[in-house]
């Protein structure tokens, strides 16, 4: 990887960490529900995935990035729109907010993916692996998880089309209901990447093996899933079925990591981050299937939102940050392995504490809740952006 893709790499990074402190804090001080959505997804996760995706994608396909510069070229886009998309529900933002983020977000997100594409464009289905002789046991399921990151690309071309067909008037795929966009960007563009990138990094990170089978109905249900649900939503079969794909995936991908730890010898603080965010998303998706067969409550819903970015994606970027960014190979104060565990303590604690405040319909749990996301939140960027400061120095 060039010294210009990795450090605008990490500046993608950074601006998605940032991101998840002002939407743990504009969680706390209380924004409208797309405006949490604008900073949680298209902010925080988005960006991350974004920055991860231009180191980790070329590699697990055995290419070299098509242009370096990519990550510099995009970021402004995506950073613009993602601004855009969370000050648009405020009464005092300009009329041209919405329209501007979600054509400034189509045109970053386009970079993303078409340089991507095209980087891969030889070897479209990840069949050439990159993987080495000592890892030949691990060949099929490497190949396995490449062939659904093309189907990742699709999710965010097609949730971004949506986005800027709501925004601007235009026709777009779907009606415009918003949790039709969220779910293809958030389960389609986010989890299935999760899903398949995890499937390649975390056996190697924890030196496991995943069972067998698990991959096979983790990824396909992954896929289908997302389609489901936004064709379905608000209601209906279809609805039901999409929940259930997606409760398939995640329960199913929360066993596989579950037997990595089982397996594995070594201990770090990332990995704690996958396992809570997997605990967090199937307290999130067995929310949406009682949404799916039940009933459902503003307050749940917003809580089955937090489950899912916050804890499900959230938890899972962070611990797998701190594989790739040690906070111990920084040189400053709290750069330790006991302070990120702090922050992953916080930041599941409090999904964990708003939970409960929300089921026993308490306002203080969930202002408690969120309030420990925050400091949570704020440790994490703190250890993060710490060692890209310190790796920029040295």
């Amino acid at each position: 990887m060039s010294a210009t893709q990795s450090r605008w790499s990490r500046v993608t990074v950074a601006v998605g960490v940032c991101a998840l402190v002002v939407w743990q804090l504009a969680a706390v001080v209380g924004v409208p529900q797309r405006t949490a959505v604008a900073l949680g997804l298209y902010g925080f996760v988005l960006h991350v995935v974004f920055g991860k995706a231009y180191a980790l994608v070329p590699s697990y396909f055995d290419r070299d990035l098509a242009v370096r510069r990519a990550p510099l070229l995009s970021l402004p886009f995506t950073a613009v729109g993602a601004v855009g998309l969370a000050v648009a529900p405020f009464g005092w933002a300009p009329s041209l907010a919405g329209p501007t983020g979600a054509a400034a977000w189509a045109i970053g997100v386009t970079v993303v993916v078409a340089t991507l594409a095209w980087t891969v464009r030889d070897n479209p289905t990840g069949s050439e692996t990159g993987t080495g002789e000592h890892n030949a046991d691990r060949q099929s399921l490497d190949r396995l998880a490449n062939a659904f990151v093309p189907v990742v690309g699709l999710y965010l071309l097609v949730g971004t089309w949506a986005t800027g067909a709501a925004a601007l008037g235009l026709p777009g795929p779907l009606d415009g209901y918003p949790p039709r966009v969220t779910h293809l960007l958030a389960a389609g563009g986010a989890a299935l990447l999760v899903f398949a990138v995890g499937f390649r990094l975390l056996p190697r990170f924890l030196v496991a093996s995943v069972p067998r089978p698990l991959p096979w109905v983790v990824l396909p249900a992954g896929a289908i899933g997302p389609a489901l649900l936004a064709v379905g939503l608000p209601a209906g079969p279809v609805f039901r079925a999409g929940a259930l794909m997606e409760a398939t995936a995640v329960i199913g991908f929360a066993l596989a990591y579950a037997a990595l730890l089982r397996a594995t010898d070594r201990g770090r603080v990332g990995f704690y981050g996958p396992a809570l965010g997997a605990l967090a998303g199937v307290a999130g998706v067995a929310l949406g299937v009682w949404f799916a067969f039940g009933t459902r409550s503003p307050s749940l819903v917003a809580t089955h939102l937090r489950l899912n970015l916050l804890g499900l994606l959230g938890l899972t970027i962070a611990g797998v940050t701190f594989q790739f960014y040690p906070p111990t190979v920084g040189r400053f104060p709290g750069a330790s392995d006991r302070t990120a565990l702090v922050a992953l303590g916080l930041l599941a604690g409090g999904l964990a504490v708003e939970l409960a405040g929300t089921i026993t319909a308490t306002d203080a749990g969930v202002t408690t809740g969120r309030g420990l996301a925050v400091v949570g939140a704020v440790c994490y960027a703190y250890l993060v952006l710490g060692v890209f400061v310190h790796q920029a120095r040295t």
